[in-house]
């Protein structure tokens, strides 16, 4: 229904965007990849894909086509929905989810939260060889935010995880790892340990 929304960035978070278009003010759902390519824009473009709930009419966003044709054939696997797809595309780059189905990984796909044994090897089955790693790009792109905890934790909490558990975990990644973290990187290791 919508190929892509274009304007004015108008607020920015790990998990979600606004962008106002002819007065109008779009929450499009996105993936920590998408989140790094934002960077501190004034303006974007984002394609969409539009999911209709019985409760709920969702928009989610990609920086990429490639991103959105990934995600598509994410949620075309049985037990696959589009949180789940979008977890899977904020805990590795898509190239790296790519890479990992044309390789059969699945220990890979079986680490990210909500994808078990069963959901990991139809991943691999239905999509192996319909998923091309070159088709998609990747450039690691640091995010200079002064509060990138507070960020990564206000992602994780709007993930599905508690505050408390998610400010652990993010504790002991800053403890080991140092602050100088970006955002996306701090939540992709707090999802390997959460």
């Amino acid at each position: 229904m919508y190929e892509f929304i274009k304007g004015k960035l108008v607020e920015k978070n790990p998990t979600h965007v606004v962008i106002e278009a002819n007065g109008v003010g779009y929450v499009l759902h996105i993936s920590l990849h998408t989140f790094t390519k934002l960077k501190d824009t004034e303006h974007c473009c984002l394609f969409t894909h539009f999911v209709v709930r019985e409760d709920a009419h969702i928009l989610y966003g990609f920086y990429e086509p490639e991103e959105r044709e990934l995600f598509r054939q994410l949620v075309s696997v049985s037990g696959v929905g589009p949180n789940t797809a979008r977890m899977v595309l904020s805990s590795a780059s898509p190239a790296e989810v790519a890479n990992a189905i044309g390789q059969g990984n699945i220990p890979f796909l079986q680490g990210m939260k909500g994808i078990g044994a069963k959901t990991a090897q139809r991943i691999v089955v239905d999509l192996k060889g319909k998923v091309s790693r070159e088709l998609i790009p990747f450039e690691k792109v640091d995010s200079g935010y002064n509060t990138k905890k507070e960020e990564a934790l206000s992602g994780l909490v709007i993930l599905g995880f508690s505050k408390m558990m998610a400010e652990k975990a993010l504790s002991r990644i800053i403890e080991r790892e140092g602050a100088d973290l970006p955002v996306d990187q701090l939540i992709r290791h707090a999802l390997k340990i959460l």
